[in-house]
């Protein structure tokens, strides 16, 4: 697959050859340099952009447009500040058509879920940022969607924010596992979440390689947990972490090199 923007009159390459699968209920993880395509990849799977050639496909039928069996979270929250939780929760499920009593205890479910009972009718300048990207995630999940896209999900929230947060997608997966295809500039939040880490190129994005973690984080005895700390520690967690930095170091020293040659 290739994308090309086209510039200020001249054309601009933005992904070159790129080809990945994302299998049904898995976990994968785009890291890599900033500007090397990862959104632009998340943009093509969500309908929002379109390849230059090649084709994305969704259970083996092209991507054409955006639709309900993919749902996207941001990292800017994108919520309607003027609606409450339960409203904005609510805004899918009234554009797919669904009932107002299935609406109510879908909302209620994932209200419970995400630790937001009680929270229903907040506004959103209310709430903390992590309870916002609560709001923003299930929002997503209340479509049971096929496919769930997250550009940089937590990538506005604090250190502490964010890692509890991370624990929670976690949990979340467990308990109502989805096909995830997650972008982040953090090497150590694709290694926790990702059960593959897709390591691209600089511009123009490649694939340099792609990193199977699932069978070292059930080899390493830290499938079973949750809490960031824990999982860090693991020699198995250190080994994968270091390698998709060599890569991306790689990456960064060779741009360099031609830079100057």
């Amino acid at each position: 697959m290739r994308r090309v923007f086209r510039r200020d009159g001249r054309d601009e390459l933005a992904l070159d050859g790129v080809s990945f699968e994302v299998r049904e209920r898995e976990f994968v993880a785009l890291v890599g340099p900033s500007g090397c395509g990862k959104t632009t990849c998340l943009r093509l799977a969500a309908g929002l952009d379109f390849p230059s050639s090649g084709a994305v496909k969704v259970g083996g039928a092209p991507v054409v447009e955006p639709g309900p069996q993919r749902a996207v979270v941001f990292q800017q929250f994108a919520l309607f500040p003027w609606k409450t939780v339960h409203e904005n929760i609510d805004v899918g499920l009234r554009s797919q058509g669904v009932a107002a009593a299935e609406r109510r205890s879908r909302i209620a479910s994932q209200l419970e879920i995400m630790g937001l009972q009680g929270y229903g009718s907040a506004y959103p300048h209310e709430l903390s940022g992590g309870m916002q990207q609560r709001v923003a995630i299930a929002r997503c999940y209340v479509l049971n969607p096929e496919v769930l896209l997250m550009d940089e999900p937590f990538g506005a929230l604090d250190a502490q924010t964010r890692t509890l947060m991370q624990e929670e997608l976690i949990r979340l997966a467990r308990r109502n596992p989805r096909t995830v295809l997650f972008i982040t500039h953090a090497v150590e939040e694709a290694v926790y979440l990702a059960d593959r880490v897709v390591v691209m190129t600089r511009r123009p994005g490649r694939i340099a390689e792609i990193v199977d973690i699932a069978p070292a984080r059930r080899a390493g005895g830290w499938d079973a947990l949750a809490r960031v700390e824990e999982v860090m520690e693991r020699a198995s967690f250190i080994e994968l972490k270091s390698r998709i930095w060599r890569l991306l170091r790689e990456q960064q020293v060779n741009q360099e090199r031609r830079e100057h040659a």
